[in-house]
């Protein structure tokens, strides 16, 4: 636990009275009366069992464990103040610092910024990507994007939209000698895993395939790497909604089959409660919405009616 702090007001009466040398003078500064100020510094002189003042007729003299003990807080109410004023210019100015994933940055946030800066000239943003979960509290990010379940206990979470994960390979793989012309015929071609080969394991057996030799093919460690590998026409790797939408929509990227699964997780924007509705948050949380829910419009005319995965 927290040790035991003296009261606010306490303090700041024994600062301004020290400050002034009079009781008088810090009450007019404070607005309360001279013996309000009179009663915080008694009562903090009580819980601390130690003198701060030496009262001498009309005089206000200070103790040297009075002296010693204004320098600490002094020093605590100056970081106090500075530290307010920091936060009050960053809530309030034009500056949004946004935290998310590189994978997210490079294949959904990069490709639209513009469109951003260009709707909202007097936003100033900065993307921040990264791999860790940042703390609001120490860390001077406004707003993050974030995959998991919205499970993050004191932050507001607004889940960007479900997902499901799709086959995805470039255009030229439908066409040609080597078409392919159902799910099992992905099996010719390399398969390009994320993080290890049970991806594309799981996947198969989802959607009816058992038993399929998944050994071939790279396996990396980025789902951005994947995705462009797969553009590049390396083989055929699996995407999720959000990191495959903008290459699928521009035709970098294609279906071979309806076929997908659906995910349990997914990216969330989040910030802490009390700032979500600050208005540059609330603006870009809705930019964000807006462009997630066209991506979803604009993938139906591409892709077609999905279907769902075999379940077992």
């Amino acid at each position: 636990m927290r040790p035991r702090l003296p009261p606010l007001n306490a303090l700041k009466a024994f600062e301004a009275a020290a400050r002034h040398e009079s009781f008088t003078r810090a009450a007019e500064e404070l607005c309360v009366t001279q013996g309000a100020v009179s009663h915080q510094v008694k009562a903090l002189e009580t819980e601390l069992a130690i003198k701060l003042f030496n009262r001498e007729r009309q005089r206000l003299i200070i103790t040297e464990a009075g002296r010693d003990y204004l320098a600490v807080i002094r020093d605590a109410l100056d970081r106090i103040s500075a530290g307010t004023e920091r936060l009050l210019q960053r809530q309030n100015a034009g500056v949004l610092t946004v935290s998310t994933s590189p994978d997210f940055a490079a294949k959904w946030l990069v490709h639209r910024l513009g469109n951003f800066a260009e709707a909202h000239a007097g936003i100033d943003l900065r993307v921040s990507a990264t791999m860790h979960h940042v703390d609001f509290a120490r860390e001077e990010v406004d707003l993050a994007v974030r995959h998991g379940d919205g499970n993050w206990p004191g932050l507001d979470a607004t889940r960007l939209c479900t997902e499901r994960l799709f086959a995805v390979c470039s255009p030229k793989l439908l066409s040609g000698r080597r078409r392919i012309g159902g799910v099992a015929d992905i099996l010719r071609f390399p398969l390009i895993h994320l993080d290890s080969r049970s991806d594309w394991t799981n996947w198969l057996h989802g959607v009816g395939i058992d038993d399929a030799d998944v050994t071939h093919g790279p396996v990396l460690n980025r789902a951005s790497m994947v995705i462009d590998a797969a553009i590049n026409g390396q083989g055929i790797a699996l995407a999720r909604t959000t990191l495959g939408a903008w290459d699928l929509i521009n035709g970098r990227l294609a279906l071979p089959f309806p076929e997908s699964l659906p995910l349990s997780k997914s990216y969330w924007i989040v910030c802490p409660k009390a700032t979500a509705s600050l208005p540059k948050i609330a603006t870009f949380r809705d930019w964000l919405l807006a462009e997630a829910s066209s991506d979803l419009r604009l993938l139906k005319s591409v892709t077609g009616p999905t279907k769902a995965a075999k379940r077992r």
